[in-house]
């Protein structure tokens, strides 16, 4: 069935073209990477099984405390809508907080000095260890936090660490001092729960012991970003959070509204999924989730012979964790 969508125009065409796409009544089909459509949200409490195409931005992330937008990592059409919508939410709310999975917590000095002018973005990417799409992806998010001298909060956990975990087990926070200990959450819930039911199904193949260190290692990225949402709201409480993430991390409500609720469970969380179909089924969560409609990724790998020699874009050589 061929799906109706509104135009999105360019943003250096038409700065508030996030207002101008939900309220066109123009629709096109989504033909382009720039392309998107944002769908009514569902949840437990109200169920659809029809998606209908938002014309106008919802009271439901208007009026959140905290927006989470799951990604996939280098989708043009994507950050796109993150930051048309950071943008948009700063104009009904005008204190709006960015946090991102892309920034861990010992670099948040790092953050701050490049938002007080005091460091070009050269000493930011470098020392910041910004991701090598930092530029063409997020820099747009963190510039539009500068101009209005809004907060950026470097929310995750550190990569080296949370591998480390990943590699030993949970086991392997006991190894870190005091100062590395601050960096992970002081709590992390590796129970069993639909989440790692979800978590397993994705490493089928994968040997069970594998799994439970891999699975503490995703809960510590989880964990974390909510830990760290949740103590910037203590102390900001009249500011709303744009936090950015992967989708796993925010689809259904299971990885960082999950942990973000037990910390706080008065918060308003509203979710963004990005789909590729409107037949692809999200979970009811309790928490009102939106859906971005956008063309899916290319193809990553044809066949196992192809990926010889190629790594992840944000890997790294393997830490000591001994």
């Amino acid at each position: 069935m061929r799906i109706q969508m509104l135009s999105v125009l360019l943003l250096f065409v038409l700065p508030n073209s996030i207002a101008n796409a939900l309220a066109s009544n123009a629709a096109s089909p989504i033909h382009t990477f720039y392309d998107y459509q944002l769908y009514s949200a569902i949840s437990k409490d109200a169920p659809q099984t029809t998606a209908k195409p938002l014309t106008s931005l919802p009271s439901t992330i208007i009026n959140a405390d905290v927006v989470l937008v799951g990604e996939w990592h280098s989708h043009s059409a994507i950050h796109r809508f993150q930051a048309e919508l950071y943008q948009k939410l700063l104009e009904h709310n005008t204190q709006v907080a960015l946090s991102m999975e892309q920034f861990s917590r010992p670099v948040q000095n790092v953050l701050d000095q490049y938002l007080k002018s005091e460091i070009g973005e050269l000493a930011l990417i470098a020392h910041a260890k910004a991701w090598p799409n930092y530029s063409s992806d997020y820099r747009a998010l963190v510039e539009q936090a500068k101009s209005e001298s809004m907060p950026v909060i470097a929310a995750n956990a550190p990569r080296e660490i949370v591998r480390c975990i990943g590699q030993v087990g949970v086991d392997y926070l006991e190894s870190l001092n005091a100062e590395q200990r601050q960096t992970i959450a002081a709590n992390l819930d590796i129970t069993d729960r639909p989440y790692k039911n979800n978590f397993q199904q994705v490493m089928e193949g994968v040997e069970q012991a594998s799994i439970e260190k891999m699975y503490a290692a995703q809960v510590a990225w989880d964990e974390t970003m909510a830990e760290s949402i949740a103590m910037h709201h203590a102390k900001y409480p009249h500011q709303q959070i744009l936090h950015i993430a992967g989708r796993f991390h925010v689809e259904n409500g299971m990885g960082i509204a999950y942990s973000l609720h037990k910390r706080a469970p008065k918060l308003k969380i509203v979710l963004i999924t990005p789909v590729s179909s409107l037949d692809e089924p999200l979970g009811m969560s309790q928490y009102p989730e939106h859906r971005l409609l956008v063309l899916p990724l290319p193809t990553q790998v044809m066949n196992t012979h192809e990926h010889g020699g190629f790594s992840h874009p944000h890997s790294s050589s393997q830490p000591d964790c001994q």
